[in-house]
């Protein structure tokens, strides 16, 4: 029985970057060995166990072969004599399958590999050098979640390119149609943890580059081409608007539903086509219709659905806010929903920001909006609603004619800091 350290920690400490997980491999052992140890078995779908100190997961040495499609189609082999390289050709980048023993590691945790001794049989440690994400073996083609894992590291380590022999073969697992197994929840888990790396573009440039984007995101890979606006930034791509609007949330590390409003506020532009869209409906309408069926289509959660579609409708009268009078802000505050949800409409001005911002040339323009925004809302927020509503029972109004009362109150009160006309 021999334990190894294996993946991300070992490849983040050779990149010099923190580690955050270990991830142990146990060759040579069975299930009944594992438990006489004192290890707690918690795998479903191969054997895995909780350390009875740490709680640190250690799973078995494996192999599997593909049975049927899908996430869960795999037969899975865990034997003691599956040996550490077999269980390292499983795996899906080279630089994720280095292992070293797990006697080099210390008790608080720290570790100091030595590049010599490593087990590493697919040279993973020469693409990490070369700054390299490179493909296994073709065992690769098996697990459709690896387009989207590798799109993300990329995502990650966005000084590292993409092996070309390793495009090839995620271009040829598009064509095969083998994104169409993936499950609803692996892909939305695999988008939201590449929306939130450093540079979460690359994860789009990667899926684009592959085909997988069209397939998983049809309506934001149609986006390439489009024209940011005809009046105004005609010469503005909008799908390279978005990769910067992006971007930009990532260096604000904004939220992930502040990135993912980011990624869908512009879903609608160019969708002018009778058989997609009516043509009456402005694009930020046609935005938030679009959005509904990515985010049903990846079951997206609702906080982040319903922050995306706010934006979604929004950005255009956020953006314009400066133009607004008081009547019009306030009901810009009630559609946003601003007056019970004042952190969320706070993040829908970030997201607006960012895409202020996202384009070349207004990377660091002022965004007066978003604080005059938040000032107008602390303004009518300020009303004391309670008395606003006694004072118009005691006239007799009643129902809507109490809520309209409220509304005029808090019109006043922003006209009062904002010197425009109520």
């Amino acid at each position: 029985m021999k334990t190894y350290l294996v993946g991300g920690a070992l490849r983040d400490r050779l990149l010099g970057r923190p580690v955050s997980d270990h991830d142990w491999l146990v060759v040579g052992a069975t299930p009944e060995e594992m438990t006489s140890r004192g290890y707690l078995p918690v795998g479903r779908d191969f054997p895995v166990f909780l350390h009875p100190q740490t709680r640190e997961e250690y799973a078995l040495a494996r192999t599997e072969r593909k049975s049927a499609p899908g996430y869960r189609g795999f037969t899975v082999h865990a034997s003691p004599d599956v040996t550490l390289e077999q269980d390292l050709a499983r795996r899906d980048l080279t630089v994720n399958a280095i292992a070293m023993p797990a006697e080099w590691v210390q008790p608080d945790g720290s570790f100091e590999p030595d590049p010599d001794k490593l087990a590493d049989p697919f040279h993973g440690r020469r693409d990490l050098e070369q700054r390299v994400l490179r493909h296994v073996t073709d065992a690769f083609r098996e697990d459709p979640v690896r387009i989207l894992r590798v799109a993300r590291f990329a995502a990650r380590f966005d000084d590292f390119s993409v092996a070309p022999e390793t495009m090839a073969l995620m271009r040829e697992m598009v064509a095969a149609g083998e994104t169409g197994a993936l499950v609803a929840e692996r892909v939305w888990q695999e988008l939201a943890r590449g929306l939130m790396e450093t540079r979460p573009s690359r994860m789009f440039d990667v899926l684009r580059a592959c085909g997988a984007l069209a397939v998983l995101l049809p309506e934001v890979d149609r986006l390439w081409g489009v024209p940011q606006s005809a009046e105004h930034h005609p010469e503005v791509d909008t799908g390279v608007h978005l990769m910067m609007v992006l971007d930009t949330s990532a260096r604000r590390q904004a939220p992930l539903a502040v990135r993912f409003a980011c990624l869908m506020h512009d879903l609608g532009k160019g969708t002018t086509e009778p058989a997609l869209l009516p043509r009456h409906t402005g694009h930020e309408k046609r935005s938030a219709e679009l959005l509904h069926a990515v985010c049903d289509r990846w079951r997206v959660p609702v906080d982040v659905r319903e922050l995306a579609e706010v934006v979604a409708r929004e950005h255009g009268n956020v953006h314009a806010s400066g133009e607004l009078d008081a009547p019009e802000l306030v009901r810009l505050l009630e559609r946003c929903d601003a007056f019970r949800k004042p952190a969320r409409f706070a993040e829908v001005l970030l997201a607006c920001e960012c895409d202020s911002r996202g384009r070349l040339g207004f990377e660091d323009q002022p965004y007066p909006q978003r604080e005059r925004l938040l000032a107008v809302l602390r303004a009518a927020a300020g009303v004391a609603t309670d008395a606003v509503a006694r004072t118009a029972q005691q006239s007799g109004a009643t129902g809507p004619q109490i809520g309209e009362a409220i509304h005029r109150a808090r019109v006043e009160a922003v006209a009062a800091v904002t010197a425009l006309p109520g």
